[in-house]
């Protein structure tokens, strides 16, 4: 089948001609805004991707977490998800939360995947509609899941990493924080990063609430990743997906995300933590 939309990012220009097309009914819109009210607006015709609820596991007693493939299967189905479905996933803010339904589906072995670049800011200001009415559940889909291994990784696989220094493991934080500067927003979690990290704050890989372009992105992810291979980490695996998307684009191989990041690493008698630059 050919590919619908440009992957892993499409523009607002690509995704209004392809919902015009004759093969609009394939895409499957989903909203990743997090904190978003039912009643917020949002692309005609999108369904919730719950990152607080549903679409994270709610057993593990850390934020955001992977579910089982089976659970992950069985809620994506609920969303109307085919086969033959090509994923746009889109929210409020410009890029903080659509890169980690692209990494969780990608992780699944689902390629049809696209994050809308500038999300629905840039959908409306480029004179397309938002609503704020409920999208009627759709009938149940028949997509089928086949995980990936080593995609998505665990807290022993980091410190491993960390120690024989094969790979980069990249802190998606803000400065301040992994410096050990600011507190961390989630009660109980030390301050400070992993010994060994580097930074690349996700703000900075965007400029206007637009992901910089291929090449400056190259340049920034080349600039702190000095082995080819990248373990993405942020506060809870959401905003490690945008350095793992800009690690993708810049052409590495070898991408992976540590699942319970900070709000696994930092809490109270875990792994060493150091402070400053």
């Amino acid at each position: 089948m050919n590919e619908l939309l440009p992957t892993p990012v499409v523009t607002v220009e690509e995704l209004a001609t392809a919902l015009a097309g004759p093969d609009a009914g394939r895409i499957l819109v989903l909203d990743a805004s997090m904190g978003a009210a039912p009643t917020a607006p949002h692309l005609p015709g999108a369904l919730r991707f719950d990152l607080d609820g549903p679409m994270s596991d709610q057993t593990t007693g850390l934020p955001h977490t992977m579910p089982s493939p089976e659970t992950f299967q069985e809620a994506l189905r609920g969303l109307g998800m085919n086969e033959d479905s090509h994923v746009v996933v889109t929210e409020t803010d410009s890029l903080f939360a659509a890169a980690r339904p692209w990494w969780m589906l990608r992780a699944m072995g689902i390629d049809d995947v696209s994050i809308l670049d500038g999300g629905n800011p840039a959908w409306q200001r480029a004179g397309h509609r938002l609503t704020t009415e409920s999208t009627p559940t759709p009938a149940p889909g028949d997509v089928v899941l086949h995980p990936r291994e080593g995609l998505v990784v665990d807290q022993d696989y980091v410190e491993q990493i960390l120690a024989s220094g094969a790979e980069t493991v990249v802190d998606a934080r803000s400065r301040s924080r992994f410096r050990g500067e600011e507190a961390e927003p989630r009660p109980g979690l030390r301050t400070g990063h992993m010994p060994g990290a580097v930074n690349l704050p996700f703000t900075e890989l965007q400029e206007a609430g637009r992901l910089r372009s291929v090449d400056d992105l190259s340049a920034r992810v080349d600039e702190v990743c000095h082995q080819p291979g990248v373990v993405a980490s942020c506060g809870s695996g959401v905003t490690a997906c945008v350095v793992a998307l800009a690690a993708v684009l810049s052409g590495r191989r070898t991408v992976r995300v540590y699942d319970g990041s900070w709000s696994e690493w930092g809490r109270t008698g875990g792994p060493a933590v150091v402070t400053g630059g």
